[in-house]
């Protein structure tokens, strides 16, 4: 077994690095700070989640585009395609993420999803046609998808004990931080009259991935995947750097290390479980369900039509002018963002199921209205009033406000 000792590699005024084992073919050179790493495994875990906002962003800008829209010659069917493309390559994604997490180690999943990324990226900024342009998100999805996996997991395993159930609480509401900067980003490239209009913006997400290629060298690996190797001695050294200064006498780095020890040495004892044992008992059905209902639940409450499907509804609202549209996009990206951090505050103080079945009960009473406001615009949309016009604008602001309140932070 590799000794678990760090080795110092760099001592600046400000600045001391060093190399902890991690496991795998990734170096790690770590600063000794303790709040030093977890801003870094912070931010790390943040380009994740706001790359996905941005790419939603983006595309609810784009599709605002008359250049865009010209270029491809899109139709209702090929923008549908457009968008979905992204999910295709996450549903395929999705069948590899959690062996790659656990064969390759958190940070090398981090490293080539961010690779694949990019490389899905660049076909789809330079995309000649709509085939081209699929392409590049599907990959674009795979991408994405090991990302968010790793990610997340990566963070819950790592991040300092005392300060863990605030970080993974607020990593999602950084999805509205990238949504954010792409609404802000495509305002801008709106009014140039050639496809870079919307090749700027695609380009531009290529920022976030490499970002996080620059970040993993001064990070730790997880050490409950350490532990999962057989590598304790690594893994004490992590638990140690990152919550103790180096400290590995410390009685929470200890705590946690037998924590972590315990936990795996129970999953080895545990035989393989199959799908039929999952649903054998009441008490396992429940668990099975509150695990499987808040991905369902938030995908069909209705929030991917304001997610990639903006302009349209603005248009069906009454709000036609494509630069409007644009600048809607940052204003409801911001409303969100105030929202989703509330929505972390009220989560804690009302419970997760409290705060879910209100926030889904106020979700239908908006989607039920947006239907009927838009309907009405349509029967006349001449003779539409302003006060139709913006109050279902209005209605779509409070619809996604709600959304953000719960289902971000959740």
């Amino acid at each position: 077994m590799q000794c678990g000792k760090p080795t110092l590699l760099v001592h600046l005024p400000n600045i001391m690095l060093t190399k902890i084992p991690t496991g795998t073919w990734l170096p790690a050179y770590v600063p000794q700070s303790t709040s030093t790493i977890s801003m870094l495994l912070l931010f790390c875990a943040m380009v994740e989640s706001a790359t996905s906002g941005y790419e939603g962003s983006m595309l609810n800008g784009v599709n605002a585009l008359p250049t865009y829209k010209n270029y491809f010659k899109l139709t209702p069917a090929t923008t549908g395609l457009n968008t979905a493309s992204v999910y295709i390559g996450k549903i395929i994604g999705l069948s590899v993420a959690g062996l790659m997490t656990d064969r390759l180690g958190r940070r090398p999943t981090l490293f080539w999803s961010s690779i694949v990324s990019i490389v899905g990226i660049m076909i789809q900024s330079f995309a000649q046609n709509i085939g081209m342009f699929v392409a590049g998100r599907a990959i674009l999805g795979a991408g994405a998808c090991w990302a968010a996996v790793a990610s997340a997991t990566y963070l819950t395993e790592t991040f300092p004990a005392r300060w863990r159930a605030w970080g993974v609480a607020i990593l999602q509401n950084f999805y509205y931080v990238g949504a954010l900067i792409a609404a802000g980003i495509t305002l801008g490239t709106g009014k140039i009259q050639s496809t870079w209009a919307w090749r700027i913006p695609s380009l531009i997400q290529a920022v976030f991935a490499f970002s996080c290629i620059v970040i993993l060298p001064f990070l730790p690996e997880s050490p409950r995947w350490l532990i999962a190797q057989g590598r304790l001695e690594d893994a004490h050294t992590v638990l140690a750097q990152v919550n103790a200064r180096g400290n590995r006498n410390d009685p929470l780095v200890l705590s946690e290390y037998n924590m972590i020890m315990d936990h795996v040495n129970f999953q080895k004892t545990v035989v393989s479980i199959s799908p039929k044992d999952l649903i054998r008992t009441p008490s396992r059905r429940r668990r099975l369900l509150i695990g499987a209902s808040p991905g369902l639940f938030s995908c069909i409450a209705g929030n991917i039509i304001s997610s990639y499907y903006l302009s349209t509804e603005l248009s069906a609202a009454g709000i036609t002018d494509s630069h409007q549209q644009l600048k809607a996009n940052i204003v409801l990206n911001s409303w969100c963002l105030v929202c989703c951090l509330s929505g972390t505050q009220l989560a804690v103080r009302w419970g997760r199921k409290t705060t879910a079945l209100l926030a889904q009960f106020i979700l239908t009473v908006f989607l039920f209205t947006i239907g009927g406001l838009t309907k009405k615009y349509a029967a006349n949309p001449k003779g539409a009033s302003d006060a139709l016009v913006y109050g279902n604008v209005a209605c779509i602001f409070l619809f996604q406000g709600a959304y953000s309140i719960a289902w971000t932070p959740l």
